[in-house]
């Protein structure tokens, strides 16, 4: 059954996520109610622990983006290998795609590897260069860590036209976007599955990223992958 193939390749998936990718991926024509149904006669669906829900204040809201390389998030999860020890990963997100344009996997988490998916993001959205950015802004947003704050790191980005915008303190809006990857990154690919070695994981890795910007569709990307929103984008702009 295609419902029971698709949550045992994503099984925190819920019932939309699951809709989504049978209509518009696997172009399976489905009422979402109807997967909701099934779904809830099979025990797949999603519980929700009331006691995890996090308790909201009012904040400054979140910048929103209008295009793509308007506002880029960057943050930081450790992951444990049993058999080996920790290991650091580093993404850069594009708010407006929701696409995955760089990262860092490391034993480590310095300025330097911080730096390292940042460099990655520049050359996947900058082949030319960033210069070729034009008299568009582009800002870089991150929490107050070490490594974002460090002076090697500022230097670069002001040496690349980045500006940088700091989350306040106490403010989990403040890098929601970015933070909401990371946490399908470890519902999806984390948490699942016991890992032997840090190679094993980087090559899963590496495949997960693929089909996060390729093949995942989002709600808020009126149901298109970050690659194909980014794509629609693009021809749009080049037809005005």
């Amino acid at each position: 059954m295609l419902i029971q193939s698709i949550k045992l390749e994503h099984p925190c998936w819920g019932y939309r996520s699951v809709w989504s990718y049978l209509k518009y991926r696997m172009n399976y024509p489905v009422a979402i109610n109807r997967v909701y149904r099934i779904m809830k006669e099979r025990n797949l669906l999603i519980t929700k622990e009331q006691r995890l829900l996090a308790k909201r204040r009012p904040t400054r809201p979140k910048p929103q983006a209008t295009r793509p390389n308007q506002y880029w998030g960057t943050d930081m999860t450790k992951i444990k290998i049993s058999t080996f020890g920790w290991l650091y990963l580093v993404i850069i997100l594009d708010w407006y795609t929701k696409e995955i344009i760089g990262y860092t996997l490391n034993t480590r988490s310095k300025s330097e590897d911080w730096l390292d998916a940042l460099h990655m993001a520049i050359n996947h959205r900058f082949p030319k260069g960033i210069k070729e950015q034009k008299n568009q802004s582009l800002a870089l947003i991150s929490d107050n860590g070490c490594q974002p704050t460090s002076l090697r790191y500022k230097k670069e980005c002001a040496q690349l036209d980045i500006n940088q915008i700091f989350t306040t303190w106490s403010n989990p809006k403040g890098n929601a976007d970015t933070e909401r990857v990371i946490r399908r990154i470890k519902e999806n690919l984390m948490w699942p599955n016991d890992w032997d070695n840090p190679f094993q994981f980087a090559d899963a890795l590496e495949r997960y990223i693929v089909d996060y910007n390729t093949d995942h569709p989002h709600q808020t990307l009126n149901y298109m992958t970050p690659a194909q929103f980014n794509e629609s984008f693009n021809k749009e702009l080049v037809l005005t």
